[in-house]
């Protein structure tokens, strides 16, 4: 029940600008134990975004070592960095990134088929997952004709559809109205705990963040928590 999927250790990133030199992650260390969900809160800048790129091999740390599944990322080719992304990583961005000239079905389905799963199957299993975000009726409606939720529901189902271990979530309703993040949070975290998936989540809204199992707040390029938040598994 306690076993770790992600494990950081010493995690450093600086950046160069001009003279300065930003120090963006100050030797952060915590473990993710495999099927929780974890909220990561901060002020703009403060890394929030950085620590999730690394995790899900989209930048390289400076010093440190991630392990996901006990294997370390840090020293992965792109080659390999990539396929781990395509393999044992679901993303969800707070721009939705569906393709405008395909459908909810076709952009779910893309991922799947590009991974070598048939086509056929691909589509049924972006259908269940569509309609498991209760858009089942708008299966064929391109992103255009989509609402803002629509669309970031499409974006929760296309992360799911290569049933990776471990979904990275960045600021995933912080384009949306209160009703529609509060939608898009319940089924977001709903269809990862029915998954037995590894959430992580950045985020700025407290309805988002108090729906976690473990929150943390990145301050100063250093992680303050985790903080345990039991009996508030619904917003």
């Amino acid at each position: 029940m306690s076993e770790p999927l992600v494990q950081v250790s010493c995690l450093v990133k600086d950046y160069i600008s001009g003279a300065e030199t930003l120090h963006i992650l100050r030797g952060i260390s915590f473990t993710v134990i495999r099927g929780s969900s974890v909220a990561v809160s901060g002020q703009s800048g403060s890394g929030k975004s950085t620590l999730l790129n690394i995790l899900g091999g989209l930048d390289r740390c400076d010093s440190g070592s991630v392990a996901v599944g006990g294997a370390d990322i840090t020293g992965l080719s792109e080659t390999s960095l990539s396929a781990y992304r395509r393999d044992r990583v679901g993303f969800i961005f707070q721009f939705h990134y569906l393709l405008k000239d395909f459908t909810a079905l076709e952009n779910v389905m893309i991922p799947a088929y590009m991974a070598g799963m048939q086509k056929k199957a691909a589509l049924e299993k972006a259908r269940v997952l569509l309609e498991e975000v209760h858009l089942g009726e708008r299966l064929h409606h391109f992103p255009s004709a989509l609402s803002g939720g629509e669309r970031q529901r499409v974006a929760v189902a296309r992360s799911l559809v290569n049933d990776p271990d471990l979904i990275l979530a960045d600021e995933p309703t912080g384009n949306l109205d209160p009703d529609n993040s509060a939608v898009v949070a319940e089924l977001l975290y709903a269809a990862t705990e029915k998954r037995g998936k590894t959430l992580m989540v950045v985020t700025h809204d407290e309805t988002v963040a108090r729906r976690a199992k473990y929150r943390y707040t990145l301050e100063a390029g250093m992680l303050i928590g985790p903080e345990h938040t039991p009996g508030e598994s619904r917003p």
